[in-house]
Formats: structure tokens, sequence, C-alpha cells
């Protein structure tokens, strides 16, 4: 990811190009175009993901009561291929693409979210759960079946996760008695946490992908003053 000016976007309806690096939408694939400078040890990023997406439930969902962040899952069900030729990798497995949009910062309206998916074979369950800062919450809990129908689900409780590397906690809901485990750390940084974690959902376990962010954490000036060095910052370039 790098931050670039306006005069380095371009977009029509079904493509967006940010610099060197872009997206392109056409027949239910999404190609990703990557062709980047990593931080903090400079090294050439280049490669393509293609997604193919699966059932599309075109539905979307206000995370906050003035409906100012919205989030929609675009494909829960998607098939995923990853060729880089720098670095010399390549894999290919099942995926998820959703969008997040707003009209303001996220920093405005959130102290912290947590977010997961389950992937169950023969649908998915989506959570997200966030805590706003006019006091209120955010819980949403869907299970996307093979045929596109997207449905409100009952969800077991929440239960506190081990802090991160960074001290950044979180929460996954598992069934009562049945605590998450964290099975292996994805991402780990100041504000923002991606790991895969074991639950149970019904009597059954379950493993989801999971995130937690931390918006007061990201607004802190000592975590803006570090957001350069793993974010870089360009023009048009």
């Amino acid at each position: 990811m790098t931050e670039r000016d306006a005069g380095a976007l371009a977009r029509t309806r079904d493509n967006i190009a940010v610099g060197p690096s872009s997206l392109a939408w056409e027949n239910g694939v999404l190609t990703i175009t990557l062709d980047e400078v990593a931080v903090p040890w400079p090294r050439r990023v280049r490669g393509k993901i293609v997604l193919h997406a699966g059932p599309q439930p075109n539905r979307g969902f206000a995370l906050d009561a003035a409906g100012r962040h919205r989030w929609q899952p675009i494909s829960p069900f998607a098939r995923v291929e990853a060729r880089f030729s720098a670095p010399d990798i390549a894999w290919s497995g099942h995926g998820y693409c959703d969008t997040n949009d707003g009209d303001r910062p996220l920093a405005d309206d959130f102290l912290f979210w947590d977010w997961a998916r389950e992937n169950g074979g023969a649908r998915t369950r989506l959570l997200y759960d966030a805590v706003r800062r006019d006091g209120g919450t955010t819980a949403l809990a869907l299970a996307l079946d093979r045929d596109g129908r997207l449905r409100d689900i009952d969800a077991p409780p929440l239960a506190a996760l081990p802090r991160g590397l960074w001290g950044v906690g979180g929460r996954a809901r598992s069934d009562p008695g049945r605590p998450p485990r964290l099975l292996r750390r994805l991402e780990d940084a100041p504000f923002y946490r991606r790991s895969v974690v074991a639950t149970a959902w019904d009597g059954a376990p379950a493993t989801l992908v999971h995130e937690s962010l931390s918006l007061t954490r990201f607004t802190h000036p000592v975590v803006q003053a570090m957001l350069p060095f793993r974010m870089p910052r360009r023009g048009r370039g």
C-alpha cells in the first residue's frame, strides 16, 4: 500500500489505477496488478492477484447510527490466484472481497472494531462488531449460502483474545465455555492485528480469519509518526 496524491489516480466504471498499480473488474473477475516498492527495506513488489467472484449478495450495511460509514460484502465466496515475479511466489485458494466507504475519517466515529469471516464449506459466516464514539455498538452476524442468499443469524457471545505483540486486544465470538484460541498471527501492528482464530459455534469447531482495529491507537501521535515507515507517501510516480 502506497499513499499517492490525486494526480496519481485514474478511474472508470470498472477500473481504478493508483500510480503503477491498478484494479480491473470484468465479468465477475477482479484483477489486481501491483508494482510497488516495499518499506522500510526497499524491494520490488510486482505481480498479479486474480479474484474469481462467487455469489454476490448485493446488500450493504450502515456501521454507525448516522449512516456515515458503510460496509458491503461483495463476494464472500471467491477463488483467488496470486502470482508474483518479485518476490518469486505463487499460490491459490479460497478468498473474500468486500468494500468499506465513508463520509469522514473512521476515527471520528469509532473506537474499536472486530471483524471475522468463517468459511464453512456450504456457507460462510461474517461477523462485524464495532464500538462507536457515540457510546453505541454495531453488531452484525450474517451467513451467506452457496445459492447467494445473505441472511441474519444468531451468534455466540464475544470473548476476549490474547493481546498482540504491540498490545492490541481483540474479541471473537465463541460458545460459552469454549474460549477462542489464537492459531496464527498474520499481521501484528501498533493499531491493527489479523489472525487465524479457533472458536466454537453451536457446539461445532469453527476457524475464523479475524481482524481487530483500534482507532484510538491509530490516532496517537507516535503511531501517526510511524505510519510513513510502513506506508510510503509519494506523488504521481
